[in-house]
Parts: C-alpha cells; sequence; structure tokens
C-alpha cells in the first residue's frame, strides 16, 4: 500500500486549509493508499480535544466528521512536539489517535511516502 503524507499547518487561520487534508486522507483510503497526517505550527490544534469541532467551510463536511471518520479508519495524527509545546499544550490535551513526534519522525514519514501535500 502506497503512503500518502499530508502536513497540516493551520487551524482558525483557515478553515479551509485545516480541513482539506481531512478530506484527502479519508479519501486515501477509499483509493486503498495509506494516509499520515502530520500536525504542525497552528496545525497542531486539531489534535486537542474538543478543536475539531470549531472547525467548519462548506461545502466541506464539517471537520468534526472527517476527524472521526480517519480516526475511525485507523488514521493517526503525527503531532510536532515543539509546536505543541509552544501552545503549551501536553499529551494529556490530545485525542487517543494522536501521538508526539519529533523531527526525525517526521523526515522517516515524508521520505518514505509516495507523495507529500502540505496546507
Amino acid at each position: 500500500m502506497e503512503k500518502i503524507v499530508y502536513v497540516a499547518t493551520h487551524f482558525k487561520d483557515s478553515p479551509e486549509k485545516a480541513i482539506i487534508p481531512f478530506v484527502l486522507a479519508n479519501a486515501s483510503y477509499a483509493m486503498d493508499a495509506q494516509p499520515v497526517i502530520i500536525l504542525q505550527a497552528e496545525g497542531v490544534n486539531l489534535a486537542v480535544k474538543g478543536k475539531a469541532a470549531e472547525i467548519t467551510h462548506p461545502p466541506f463536511d464539517p471537520l468534526e466528521k472527517l476527524f472521526d471518520s480517519y480516526a475511525g479508519q485507523g488514521g493517526q495524527l503525527l503531532v510536532c512536539s515543539p509546536c505543541l509545546k509552544a501552545r503549551n499544550y501536553t499529551e494529556a490535551d490530545l485525542v487517543p489517535n494522536a501521538k508526539i513526534v519529533g523531527a526525525a519522525k517526521i523526515i522517516e514519514e515524508v521520505t518514505g511516502a509516495k507523495a507529500v501535500m502540505s496546507y
């Protein structure tokens, strides 16, 4: 199965850019590709419990629905450790499918992917 990495760097500053990685990641499952979502910068807010419910951008489905679909299919969120710390969040603040990672893991995912898309 080919892996596609989606890097999400936005939150309320650009709801459309926050939602698109989840739209594409869910579509990846339908096309037998393995999606990986990496959250950096403002995007780390998406891994905080309850925050996905704050993002909508019609005509897309609400982020919370896309988020739940992604998690329900086994999708994991790789969360940038320094970005998380800069926003004063800890592991206890995160949703169950979130994993805090450093630069080495991010580079491993990116270099092992068929494609990388950044939003």
